[in-house]
């Protein structure tokens, strides 16, 4: 088998847990569209997403509102990926949010989100 060049590298749970923080900074989501399931389902306190242009409709949203995003610890194993961070939207002081990636195959198929909305809530 050869690449082409719209071959898309296999990339670890991990990898695709990594772009998809550095897609959120850059405001840019891209390079993640083709990383995600034709069924792939977003669950958060915020809302919720089905299919990839509704999640990344979401992802886009709150990305435009984000004004800082620490990683402050990644955890990862063959099919999921757990990541704290704190997450700065709307002048709010930062919010710690704990995302959980789910990897079959290449694709995201499952992301689940929680954190305490209130602080950004209040200020939005």
């Amino acid at each position: 088998m050869t690449d082409t060049p719209s071959a898309i590298p296999a990339r670890t749970p991990l990898q695709i847990a990594e772009l998809y923080v550095d897609c959120w900074r850059r405001k840019d989501f891209s390079d993640l569209r083709p990383h995600l399931a034709d069924d792939c389902e977003f669950v958060g306190v915020l809302g919720t997403a089905s299919g990839p242009d509704e999640f990344l409709q979401g992802l886009n949203g709150m990305a435009a509102g984000t004004d800082s995003l620490e990683i402050r610890k990644r955890l990862a194993d063959d099919t999921d990926v757990i990541t704290w961070f704190d997450l700065g939207m709307a002048g709010a002081p930062p919010t710690a949010v704990a995302n959980w990636t789910h990897v079959e195959a290449g694709l995201i198929t499952r992301v689940n989100v929680t954190f305490d909305p209130r602080e950004i809530l209040a200020v939005g």
